[in-house]
């Protein structure tokens, strides 16, 4: 029954790394939890093996079609591995819950940023690395959250290349993969020093993610990244609410959604997630 359910959900995960560079790690880990019924721990360890074979297997069609800056990437995710590994042992040290709770937040914070949308790429920098020691420090930070708590891949190493370094998306989705393959399996390495591996799923959920993966990289050029983008925050925002009040204290759900409520406010994104709301366009029409 685990298998029937969770492995052909895997292919959403690689139809999402194929598409937009990220969202790997933010719906496997709930689909090995809530679907597979694995400990946090387990699952974030397990996700970050999904998610680096996957971006790997989503390489292909990007290098075919030129959308990868190799250099950026290697240095990206080299300081990145040093930040994942030792985010995994560290997390393999935590209470799953907290982590469960701090990878929530993550989603959240990610889905509004998303949503509020970032700035115009430069086009002069289509074709351009960027700076090394900028690319050091980002990709240490972001490899640190990737493997404390199995996310932050490319949902944020997607917008720290188009917003720090101003590549177009789908350069900015094809250089991703390479930093997130590199990440997750430095990640990965450290929870293994703490965590035991179910390999039959895992290898089972891999495969279909890479599948899903194959199938992203073809219709990447083919859909707007733009509309796949907030389609994909707005999901990202769902999953991290449900998340949070499945990890809620009883009788305090209503609290969790007024505090979330209350950062989205704060941050501003109000006003940007109503203007891309669906359900104004709907008001208006």
């Amino acid at each position: 029954m685990v298998f029937a359910v969770t492995v052909p959900l895997a292919v959403l995960v690689g139809v999402s790394l194929g598409l937009l560079g990220g969202g790997g790690s933010i719906l496997t880990v709930p689909l090995l939890v809530y679907g597979a019924g694995m400990d946090p721990k387990e699952a974030i360890a397990t996700s970050l093996f999904v998610v680096a074979v996957t971006a790997v297997a989503g390489l292909a069609g990007h290098a075919r079609g030129g959308t990868i800056r190799w250099r950026t990437g290697l240095v990206f995710g080299a300081a990145g591995m040093i930040g994942a590994f030792g985010g995994g042992l560290l997390g393999g040290h935590l209470p799953g819950e907290l982590l469960l709770v701090a990878f929530a937040l993550m989603m959240v914070a990610t889905a509004v940023a998303m949503l509020r949308g970032r700035r115009a790429p430069d086009p002069a920098r289509a074709h351009a690395e960027l700076p090394v020691g900028r690319v050091l420090l980002d990709g240490a930070v972001v490899g640190l959250v990737t493997g404390l708590v199995g996310a932050g891949g490319g949902f944020l190493v997607v917008p720290a290349l188009v917003l720090l370094g101003g590549l177009p998306m789908p350069v900015a989705v094809g250089t991703s993969l390479v930093v997130i393959a590199m990440k997750s399996f430095a990640g990965f390495a450290g929870y293994l020093t703490t965590v035991q591996i179910d390999w039959g799923l895992t290898l089972a959920v891999t495969a279909a993610a890479v599948i899903g993966a194959v199938l992203g990289g073809r219709l990447v050029a083919r859909i707007p990244h733009d509309v796949l983008s907030r389609a994909f925050g707005w999901f990202v925002l769902v999953m991290g609410a449900s998340v949070l009040l499945q990890q809620a204290p009883d009788g305090t759900g209503w609290i969790v959604l007024g505090v979330l409520a209350a950062a989205v406010a704060a941050a501003g994104g109000c006003a940007a997630i109503w203007s891309d709301c669906p359900v104004r366009a709907a008001l208006r029409s």
